[in-house]
């Protein structure tokens, strides 16, 4: 979590980092069957009126995937030190 702030606070201060069950996040069920820990962590803002998750017309802002490339390098550089 420390990272996961550090990284944040840096690309958007005053954002307050906030973990959630994610209950439909089921890309590491096999990993987490086999007694690994997965986390994941999403460095993208859309507007939350908007859900349009895995529909037709799926989308973000074009900003707000660049700022989510660069918030996952910037988190895995932190990680890697």
């Amino acid at each position: 979590m420390t990272a996961v702030e550090r990284v944040t606070a840096a690309m958007w201060p005053g954002v307050v980092v906030l973990p959630v069950m994610d209950p439909w996040s089921t890309d590491g069920a096999r990993l987490r069957q086999a007694g690994v820990p997965v986390y994941g962590v999403s460095g993208i803002f859309y507007d939350i009126g908007d859900i349009r998750a895995h529909g037709k017309d799926e989308r973000i802002s074009v900003q707000a995937f660049y700022q989510g490339v660069e918030f996952m390098y910037r988190l895995m550089r932190e990680l890697s030190r």
